[in-house]
């Protein structure tokens, strides 16, 4: 590669409106592609990094098992979605603008552990707090064309001797193969340059996941756009349509979250011995995702014995659950940056009793009937319909729904016993692209759960009394192919034979 004479290079990297830029920066061809490899800084960053964890992550990844030039990728194509988007728009700049999530504290001085944006992580891959990046078109250039630049914490001895290593914009570039960083000061004279009707920005303003950098940067630039001819436009729901279909790469993660949480239900089911507290359930089932590989659960786990089942959202885990009463764990792991979500059902004292292998095996049987229905063309929706027309004949053959009940009265009687979805979708986040309809047809590439259940509170005097008290949920994570769908959680027991041959294991 030819070089800039140094006096021509000095003039270059004064760079973009007006500040300094690294060299690197300067001489970057905007592309897809990363630019040539740079080195990782001898040191610990912000993150892990190739040079720091080489037991994580291979040369060139952002995150464990994803490239720069997969994060590249997904940058180009939401802009290619933005040009599609913008068609009438001639002439006109388009800026991307995503704030990082804040560090969060439970008290004075004492964060929580920071969890990323997943929009703005989905993008770059860069897990550093108080960051912001922006994808920029290129004037004389038509979209997808742009380039991406990071803002992030300027390096600080002081507050890295307290809160760790921070990146700089050095490390930045070099990890996520970004075109350009700066320090999130310099973010001021970009937010200047777009005031004007001749730029478009994108930037999710109604709910800003950083208030303090929305009102310092992102507020003034609103109101004077509010005025303007060419409102800001919303980011979020592009996004999410490149989010709702996973990549090989995001796939093979979630296959890793999935085998670990199926891995850790089987220690915990092995562990239920009669009578036990919830909270011990609760810490062994994440200490064995931990203890995996996992990075953190990817939710707080329902761990709900007896009639506490019939609660869906349960998490306080603090009651002993008795000699003959049934288990529902709903937990999962986030590995990473993706997550699993599975529930299983089980006895505390490693048999079921009659009733209640009912009542679980009228679950699984409906469950084994939805997971036949994940394939292209299909929806949530469509599958939950079938779920709640299966239920009622489930409750009927119990004894829980009359034979004589009227067409009118079916489904609100079935909700009642079940009043959730069959699913959502899954991915980075447990509840994933919560904005895209469960009304649309399934793809390939798409993940979803799978989560039928039957609930009957131990005061329901309409019930037959064997059943009052007994919840039961089973739960999978599924990926849409072409042939048969993949069930990520697979190697979960969730028959009854298995179930009662791994919680009667001796010790």
């Amino acid at each position: 590669m030819s070089r800039l004479p140094a006096r021509r290079l000095v003039a270059a990297v004064r760079g973009w409106r007006g500040f300094s830029v690294c060299k690197s920066c300067a001489l970057r061809r905007f592309s897809i592609q990363p630019a040539q490899q740079k080195k990782i800084p001898n040191r610990y960053l912000g993150q892990p990094s190739p040079f720091t964890h080489p037991h994580l992550l291979k040369p060139g990844e952002v995150t464990p098992g994803l490239s720069q030039v997969e994060y590249g990728l997904r940058r180009h194509k939401l802009m290619a979605l933005i040009q599609k988007e913008a068609h009438g728009w001639d002439g006109l700049d388009h800026t991307v603008i995503l704030l990082s999530n804040p560090t969060y504290y439970m008290s004075n001085d004492i964060p929580y552990v920071f969890h990323q944006d997943t929009n703005f992580l989905y993008l770059c891959g860069f897990q550093e707090p108080d960051s912001i990046l922006v994808l920029q078109s290129i004037p004389g250039k038509a979209l997808p064309s742009h380039k991406s630049i990071l803002f992030v914490p300027r390096r600080d001895p002081s507050r890295e001797l307290w809160d760790g290593p921070r990146s700089g914009t050095d490390g930045a570039i070099a990890l996520t193969g970004v075109d350009e960083a700066y320090t999130i000061e310099e973010f001021r004279h970009l937010v200047a340059k777009l005031k004007g009707e001749s730029n478009i920005v994108w930037y999710d303003l109604t709910k800003p996941v950083h208030t303090e950098l929305h009102s310092d940067y992102m507020q003034p630039l609103v109101e004077i756009k509010a005025r303007n001819k060419n409102h800001i436009q919303g980011i979020r729901h592009l996004v999410q349509n490149l989010r709702l279909i996973k990549s090989p790469a995001e796939i093979e993660r979630m296959k890793i979250a999935g085998r670990v949480t199926a891995e850790a239900f089987i220690e915990t089911m092995f562990a239920s011995k009669s009578p036990v507290d919830e909270a011990f359930l609760y810490a062994k089932f994440e200490f064995e995702c931990r203890a995996r590989g996992a990075d953190i659960l990817a939710y707080p786990p329902v761990v709900a014995g007896g009639n506490r089942s019939n609660t869906l959202h349960y998490v306080k885990n603090n009651q002993l659950i008795k000699d003959g009463e049934l288990v529902l764990l709903d937990g999962g792991c986030e590995s990473s940056c993706y997550v699993s979500d599975i529930t299983r059902t089980w006895p505390i004292n490693g048999r079921f009793s009659k009733p209640q292998a009912e009542l679980y095996q009228a679950v699984l049987d409906i469950q084994k009937s939805c997971l036949s229905l994940c394939s292209p063309g299909m929806s949530l929706e469509n599958i939950y319909s079938l779920m709640l027309s299966l239920i009622g004949q489930k409750l009927k053959e119990l004894g829980i729904l009359k034979n004589s009940i009227t067409e009118s009265h079916f489904f609100k009687a079935v909700r009642k016993y079940c009043p959730h979805h069959v699913g959502h979708y899954l991915g980075m986040d447990v509840h994933d692209t919560p904005d895209i309809s469960r009304s649309l047809p399934l793809q390939p590439g798409m993940v979803i759960t799978i989560e039928p259940g039957i609930y009957i509170p131990e005061d329901d005097v309409s019930a037959p009394e064997r059943f009052r008290g007994v919840g039961v949920r089973i739960e999978d994570d599924v990926v849409i192919t072409e042939d048969v769908p993949l069930i990520l959680s697979a190697d979960c027991p969730k028959e009854i034979y298995h179930i009662e041959q791994i919680c009667g294991r001796s010790s």
